[in-house]
């Protein structure tokens, strides 16, 4: 499975960025918080992959590495868009995003490289899980406003193309071994209590700062969280459950859960990105 970078724009309507989900405000938010993380992410990402990049003799996955840099790049490049759109819109997102870079820079300069590449493809398992939940429910996002639509099936969809890239890296230079099984596991035990610890509190950030939020009332609206989270289709904790615990299975790998048909949409959507990008402009 080889990566491919591509240049898309997403025209997102700065008026709609806190009411863009059908839903309402708190899960407009909840996805509004997940963006905060990929700019300083998505870099981080960047840098544990490419310390390898130069000492890989396969040109497959030297092929597959510049692919996902690519990805990860543009990725990194929209959601940096969309992040603004939230700050003008009087949202904290520079603060937290201060947070997030402030933590990834301090766990780049004081661990070791393959303990950085350990939280990479933790935090991708986790990635692509949750872009599969999607995926396989297009329901999620029916009747959102279409170019936030568009943009997070676009991320789905390539994160499901790249992520077997950062593990495949650490297969080759960490190995299978008891260590690198154990810095593996302990890897996606850490970063699941981490990043889902800042996802929670970002987002009670984020619903406090968005007065739509206070107008949909918040009992109401946190109700919404727990389902969507919980209790109902999708039920997103629990459809990860299993693939989440698979990732400790001596013998994992990305593609075990293939789900590479949804690669069959990528075309489409890149045609409807590029043409709605072109009449906004």
């Amino acid at each position: 499975m080889q990566p491919i970078r591509r240049d898309l724009h997403f025209a997102i309507p700065k008026d709609r960025v806190c009411n863009w989900h059908p839903e309402g405000a708190h899960i407009t938010q909840f996805f509004n918080t997940l963006s905060l993380f990929f700019p300083r992410g998505e870099r981080f990402f960047i840098d544990s992959v490419r310390r390898y990049r130069d000492d890989i003799e396969d040109p497959e996955l030297k092929a597959a590495v510049i692919g996902f840099i690519g990805q990860e790049a543009m990725h990194s490049r929209e959601h940096r868009e969309y992040n603004e759109t939230l700050a003008e819109a009087g949202l904290p997102a520079h603060e937290l995003d201060r947070i997030t870079t402030r933590l990834l820079d301090w766990f780049r300069d004081n661990t070791p490289a393959d303990m950085q590449l350990s939280a990479t493809i933790a935090l991708e398992h986790w990635t692509a899980m949750l872009a599969d939940v999607l995926l396989n429910n297009p329901d999620v996002l029916e009747g959102a406003q279409e170019d936030f639509a568009r943009m997070w099936r676009w991320h789905a969809l390539e994160e499901t193309e790249h992520k077997a890239v950062a593990y495949d890296v650490y297969d080759k230079f960490v190995g299978r071994g008891l260590k690198a099984y154990l810095m593996r596991t302990s890897g996606l035990v850490t970063s699941t209590l981490m990043f889902w610890g800042l996802v929670f509190w970002f987002h009670i950030r984020m619903i406090n700062a968005d007065p739509s939020a206070k107008k949909e009332g918040h009992l109401r609206g946190y109700g919404k969280i727990l389902r969507f989270l919980f209790l109902r289709r999708p039920g997103v904790f629990l459809r990860c459950f299993k693939p989440w615990l698979d990732y400790f299975k001596p013998g994992f790998h990305p593609w075990q859960h293939d789900n590479r048909h949804f690669l069959a949409q990528i075309d489409e959507l890149q045609a409807e990105a590029e043409r709605a990008y072109s009449a906004a402009s």
